[in-house]
């Protein structure tokens, strides 16, 4: 199978390149800001061929943010979730989580939708689509059932899982993560490439790190609304490198997800969460705290 696996760190979710009989596609096209940077690897990476095809996992912006710009250069095919149809052709930033998050997406427009239980030809082998919800309950996994490759988008990483957003906007997300997760166990891949991280062959461990999460999180609802405005501070910071730590409320307050649903659920206000979650980066390492400034550290 003619596979090529892109491995962009967190700011874009990986890409997948596949060349084969069938021709070219590629899964998932990561950030906006990042976009130039996804088509010169497929244009490098196909050594002058067209990209014929292009499909995402779900529709979160660094899964999707180069959508535009491939399209723009290639009039790729493109096909997305069923479920996120109509949020599209409308483009909906609310109903697509956009303005939620306060991150970036060029409209982008597709040409047929993916659902679950249909089969895809990539790379010269047949993919089965499976619905994967949890981190997002419209997302997708592909499943190579040949040679039991798994692209599990943010269903599964090696050392967990996207944050379960459902939740956050009070809806159920737990119970099907962990469905989720029993349906990744019965497929038993051999091989794993998750939305973030390196591609990995522990399916098993992977797993059972994963439930052990996702039970920390289900006992109380309010650490995965701590660790989603983590994971929102960290993006920002991905995405612009330094940040006046005296901004960061006035950010939290514009990001409805953060000046929401987190705020609620922690039952507390920008002001107050802004300093715990610049704190809770630094004491991680994934931030340092600069003259006023809290810059990126990786």
């Amino acid at each position: 199978m003619a596979m090529t696996v892109f491995e962009r760190g967190w700011l874009s979710s990986n890409n997948i390149l596949f060349d084969g009989p069938d021709g070219t596609a590629l899964v998932d096209s990561g950030y906006v800001t990042h976009a130039p940077q996804t088509l010169a690897l497929v244009r490098h990476a196909l050594g002058g061929k067209p990209l014929e095809r292009l499909f995402n996992t779900h529709l979160h912006s660094d899964h999707c943010g180069g959508n535009a710009l491939l399209q723009a250069h290639y009039a790729c095919h493109t096909a997305i979730p069923a479920a996120e149809a109509d949020k599209v052709r409308a483009w909906d930033e609310d109903a697509l989580s956009y303005r939620a998050t306060g991150q970036q997406c060029d409209r982008f427009t597709f040409d047929a939708v993916l659902q679950p239980g249909a089969a895809l030809t990539l790379g010269g082998a047949s993919w089965l689509v499976l619905a994967a919800p949890g981190h997002d309950n419209h997302a997708l996994l592909l499943f190579c059932p040949h040679d039991r490759t798994l692209i599990a988008g943010d269903a599964l990483w090696e050392n967990g899982f996207g944050v379960i957003f459902p939740e956050l906007a009070g809806e159920p997300g737990f119970d099907e993560q962990a469905a989720t997760l029993d349906l990744i166990d019965r497929l038993a891949p051999r091989r794993v490439i998750p939305g973030h991280g390196a591609p990995f062959l522990d399916a098993a461990g992977a797993l059972a790190r994963a439930r052990s999460r996702l039970a920390y999180l289900a006992a109380d609802p309010r650490r995965n609304a701590e660790n989603a405005v983590k994971v929102m501070l960290k993006f920002l910071l991905l995405d612009r490198q330094a940040i006046p730590v005296a901004a960061i409320p006035a950010l939290f307050d514009a990001i409805p997800v953060v000046g929401g649903a987190c705020a609620r659920l922690l039952r507390t206000g920008t002001a107050a969460l802004a300093p715990w979650a610049v704190a809770a980066l630094v004491r991680a390492g994934a931030a340092r705290s600069v003259d006023g400034w809290l810059v990126n550290a990786d």
